[in-house]
């Protein structure tokens, strides 16, 4: 049988028909939610299906069977079986049958990967970025130059695309507005890659934003219904779950976390502004609390947190300040948005756990809305590097599946 988590799952991600739907739209609204729940979830089997659906099972057959005819889910016997009798058949869907093109811009990579229905990942590439390579005409054709490879070493048809960008997009049209790390503004991604890719549907969003949205489907903040993502990289931003769907916001503004300001006369940030958080628990200012240069490269930053995680006696006095400052911005997240539980990803993945433990504790003591909730729970990206490339592909499968 499915359990609560997944049936809560399949109802927020779709809505309810309206009354007096005809026959047609209750079956394809039926459809929709059973094959996104199988895409979100994954393999079940009929029975748990129309547990979960509160749909008998001859209308869970009809629409199985429909889904298995058009080559979108097959049925397959459970590799370990219990009880006597006749098995039941899971159903799993068909990662080739829709097949979404992801791209991940960053400072100073670009990933790309296929990634079919289910969540798997087909194909795959990167490169680096540098100063020189972050024009944004040089990055745009060297991903449509790379997505015709990976189509063609998979052999399968991409039916739709979703791209993450680290700055302020907007939703509507794909416009990078500002990415201020890259040098980027008024870049219209989403236009150039649909133009480019015959057509094809492109959805462009913010990179933590995405983050937030593979979280909530795929890892940490998996059946909640209200989470924050807070992510480090060059710089700091959000992305926010509330009742259980991405918070978008006024054309799709939403997430710019990094530039609260908590300290008026702290350093000077690259927007314009002062003492903003970024400029407090970025990566130029973790370098600061380790005692490297601000332009350590990365790989320099997560070795030395790693090399202190096996000193816990340490950590608080090498990264108090830091976690001071990064208390300070998630309480103010908290008290603003009482989420269930809060996500850190990219670089505050690599904080050693001694670090982390205080911080959620002092978020605790210090916020009112936390303290009246018991407690937040602070936990780290279960995603890693694929969060935003997982989260850009469900912002391609999101039409997708709806018409399918």
């Amino acid at each position: 049988m499915g359990s609560p988590k997944q049936a809560e799952e399949a109802a927020e991600l779709t809505t309810t028909p309206t009354a007096g739907a005809r026959p047609d739209e209750v079956r394809q609204h039926n459809r929709a939610v059973l094959l996104r729940r199988l895409h979100t979830g994954g393999p079940c089997t009929r029975a748990a299906l129309a547990a979960e659906m509160g749909l008998n099972r001859s209308t869970i057959k009809a629409l199985v069977d429909e889904l298995v005819k058009d080559g979108l889910v097959v049925e397959r016997v459970p590799a370990q079986r219990s009880g006597a009798g006749r098995p039941s058949l899971l159903v799993l869907p068909q990662p080739q049958a829709a097949v979404t093109l992801a791209v991940d811009i960053r400072v100073e990579q670009v990933a790309m990967a296929l990634i079919g229905l289910g969540g798997e990942i087909l194909n795959r590439c990167s490169w680096s970025l540098r100063p020189t390579t972050r024009n944004p005409r040089e990055v745009f054709t060297k991903i449509v130059d790379n997505s015709a490879v990976l189509i063609e070493e998979a052999g399968v048809d991409v039916v739709a695309v979703g791209a993450s960008a680290p700055g302020v997009v907007r939703r509507a049209d794909g416009m990078v507005r500002e990415a201020p790390n890259l040098h980027w503004t008024e870049v219209p991604l989403g236009d150039w890659l649909s133009r480019a890719l015959d057509g094809r549907r492109v959805e462009v969003g913010n990179d933590a934003e995405l983050s937030a949205l593979a979280e909530h489907l795929r890892g940490a903040a998996r059946g909640a219904t209200d989470a924050v993502f807070v992510g480090a990289d060059v710089g700091v931003g959000g992305g926010v779950i509330s009742g259980g769907m991405p918070l978008r916001g006024s054309g799709g503004y939403v997430g710019e976390l990094g530039h609260m300001v908590v300290r008026p006369d702290g350093h000077e940030c690259y927007c314009g502004s002062r003492g903003c958080w970024e400029t407090e628990v970025g990566e130029r200012a973790l370098s600061r609390a380790l005692g490297l240069p601000e332009d350590s490269p990365r790989g320099v930053v997560v070795a030395e947190l790693h090399a202190l995680a096996q000193q816990p006696d340490e950590v608080l006095q090498r990264l108090g300040e830091f976690g001071e400052w990064l208390a300070v911005g998630l309480c103010n997240v908290v008290n603003l948005l009482c989420p269930q539980l809060v996500v850190l990803g990219d670089l505050f993945t690599a904080l050693p756990r001694t670090l982390i433990d205080h911080v959620g504790k002092l978020v605790t003591e210090r916020s009112l809305v936390s303290r009246a909730m018991g407690g937040t729970k602070l936990v780290t990206s279960s995603l890693g590097a694929d969060g935003k490339l997982l989260g850009a592909a469900e912002l391609a499968f999101e039409q997708v599946l709806a018409s399918r």
